[in-house]
């Protein structure tokens, strides 16, 4: 009978979480909605009055009193991120029983640290943002992020919310076991950043470092220590914008004789569409180039945008993002 009682509440500790999303998030929260029974998609009215002002409506918002609720965000522009705020500000104090914001990439965590007096920490100033998402009945918020740029940014929050940092590096493991050249696999690292952030990681990898020099008025990448000489080499570092600093390290790898070079990033931010410089011309075959570009969908319209291009391909944080919604 003992053993019943057990397994009974085993069976009921699965939340009903109901999910709401921004324009942008819609395929990302298809995806972790459908990955368990226990998540249900919601809607909210993503309207604007005549002066571009937010005119927004939450959906059977009466509903919602004493559910779990989450809200899936893509702060991508600083114009997309008032309205959402709106929204996040406003679901915790509809009496649910506890909110969660998902915000897979946090735009503004490699602004982290003034450098002279007069720089502004951006990284700071939207902690502080989200710091003051009003507590729901069920206590703080719980902030889901994943890969954030700089580890002490953990300590840039409130009291207000409980931050739960995630990674996207289980899904790079996961894809290079899936390789027919996985036992050739090392992972470089593109300066020591990434090999404080990630190294623990993938220890069971060997590893190349690469850093960045000053010559005159150019920073050089070199080769600091590994040896990627026969092997496929994996770039791995959290977000790419311009992608320079990828390509030079894929240069220095390959003239050390690596035999092909991919890279994986949790965040493919890619302003001004830099994407392109990866793209394969025509004929062109991996050693030109990568030979497989990694990417999350934490950038939705950086998803969009290379959809079906070599060499990109697109690990999901749905899976990831289910689970951290039962935590």
């Amino acid at each position: 009978m003992e053993n019943n009682k057990n397994t009974g509440v085993l069976r009921q500790s699965k939340k009903e979480v109901l999910l709401f999303y921004c324009v942008e998030c819609e395929e990302l929260a298809r995806k972790v909605a459908a990955q368990s029974q226990h998540i249900t998609l919601q809607s909210i009215n993503w309207r604007s009055f005549d002066d571009g002002f937010p005119n927004l409506y939450i959906n059977n918002a009466h509903d919602i009193r004493g559910q779990h609720v989450a809200f899936l965000a893509s702060f991508s522009s600083p114009a997309v991120i008032f309205e959402q705020l709106s929204v996040i500000y406003n679901l915790p104090r509809l009496f649910v029983a506890s909110f969660t914001l998902v915000l897979p990439f946090f735009p503004t965590g490699s602004f982290e640290r003034m450098e002279e007096e007069g720089d502004v920490a951006t990284a700071f100033t939207m902690a502080r943002i989200l710091s003051n998402i009003p507590i729901s009945r069920g206590g703080p918020t719980s902030l889901v992020i994943y890969d954030i740029h700089a580890l002490q940014e953990r300590f840039y929050f409130g009291d207000h919310v409980l931050p739960f940092f995630e990674t996207g590096i289980p899904l790079l493991k996961q894809r290079l076991h899936q390789l027919p050249d996985a036992e050739k696999i090392v992972v470089a690292f593109p300066d020591d950043g990434a090999w404080k952030r990630f190294h623990k990681l993938l220890d069971h990898f060997p590893t190349v470092i690469c850093t960045k020099v000053r010559e005159g008025d150019k920073r050089i990448v070199r080769l600091k220590e590994g040896n990627p000489a026969g092997c496929h080499v994996v770039i791995v570092d959290d977000l790419v914008q311009s992608g320079g600093t990828l390509i030079e390290c894929q240069k220095v790898l390959v003239a050390h004789g690596a035999a092909k070079v991919s890279a994986y990033v949790t965040h493919g931010v890619f302003p001004k569409r830099s994407w392109e410089r990866f793209t394969r011309k025509n004929g062109e075959g991996s050693e030109k180039g990568f030979a497989f570009f990694w990417i999350t969908d934490s950038c939705p319209q950086t998803v969009k945008a290379i959809e079906n291009k070599a060499p990109f391909e697109v690990l999901s944080l749905a899976g990831s993002i289910a689970d951290a919604l039962q935590i």
